[in-house]
């Protein structure tokens, strides 16, 4: 079994070593550009630590690791158009770089060089791979049309808000393990429970991400502060504030997310206030920490050595103090 770090490093090191430009170049360099802007590579690192857990050959596992990179920043692409987002980890988002026209093509591109590369795992596990592959995508656009859906919408439930967390975010670290456990060969219980894990820890991971938008520094976060609140985003700090906040400060709430012609960082900042003075942000650690729970509770029912979960734990752990 290998330690935490070097499985990290090694996922990095997978992704950069990739070749990803080709011709024409107009297609190929967004690809290129985003796959080399950095980021955590949790994905990856999730489907190598979930074939470690099992003593499986990590070098196994190498093309479906990619592969969910591959298609993690495929959705970003997207996400960053639809979002009208300037940044991505500190740098001009692909579109902003290149144009809406070449980010869009790149990034179906991407969707598609993210299935070849599901299909060059080994034989036993390419069409697993495949399918899990595919479904995740199908998953993650659907987490997506409702995330779009509820900026439209005044009725949105945390609840509702949770289930689109899990098919926008969650879904694709649940993938994750998933992949890593088919490759590993290990028995479906584990599978399932890997998956659970993924998704679970995914909506802490989603919910921190919500916190972070808003008590952060950019230039630690690599992203602009309270862009949530700018594009009127259902967060689950927005939608707790709502169901906690009595009538006039319910009211002024709404009249403060929904004014189009307040100036942006005043609209922000007072906003943060409301949620400052209703606590949401303790609330929301407490949240995070409960689904850490639950993924930590999923964790147990996996049949391998504890040693050998040791990997999950630290990541899970790490996932609770971040501040990026």
């Amino acid at each position: 079994m290998h330690t935490l770090e070097h499985l990290q490093a090694l996922a990095v090191e997978l992704i950069e070593s990739e070749r990803y430009l080709n011709e024409p170049k107009s297609l190929f360099e967004p690809i290129d550009y985003a796959m080399r802007q950095g980021g955590k590579r949790l994905r990856p690192l999730l489907v190598l630590i979930a074939a470690d857990m099992f003593d499986e050959d990590v070098s196994k596992a190498r093309y479906a690791a990619a592969a969910v990179e591959i298609l993690h920043n495929f959705t970003l692409l997207h996400d960053d158009i639809m979002d009208n987002s300037p940044l991505r980890r500190g740098k001009p988002t692909v579109y902003k770089q290149f144009g809406n026209n070449q980010a869009i093509l790149s990034g179906d591109a991407m969707f598609a060089l993210a299935m070849q590369y599901g299909l060059k795992t080994e034989s036993y596990a390419a069409n697993a791979i495949a399918n899990v592959l595919s479904q995740a995508s199908i998953d993650v656009c659907r987490g997506q049309a409702l995330d779009m859906d509820f900026e439209q919408r005044d009725n949105v439930t945390i609840e509702a808000y949770i289930e689109m967390v899990r098919l926008k975010t969650s879904v694709l670290l649940g993938c994750s393990l998933k992949m890593g456990a088919i490759i590993a060969r290990t028995e479906q219980a584990n599978i399932a429970a890997l998956s659970d894990f993924g998704e679970f820890i995914g909506i802490a991971f989603q919910i921190k991400d919500d916190m972070l938008d808003c008590w952060s520094k950019v230039e630690d976060f690599g992203k602009v502060k309270g862009k949530d609140i700018a594009d009127k985003k259902k967060t689950f700090l927005y939608l707790k504030a709502l169901e906690t906040a009595d009538g006039d400060m319910r009211n002024r709430l709404l009249s403060l997310y929904n004014d189009d012609s307040a100036e942006q960082n005043e609209k922000i900042s007072r906003v943060i206030e409301i949620y400052e003075r209703l606590n949401i942000k303790s609330i929301a650690q407490n949240v995070v920490e409960d689904y850490t729970k639950r993924a930590m509770e999923s964790l147990e029912r996996v049949s391998a050595t504890e040693e050998s979960k040791k990997n999950l734990i630290i990541f899970a752990n790490k996932l609770l103090i971040r501040e990026k």
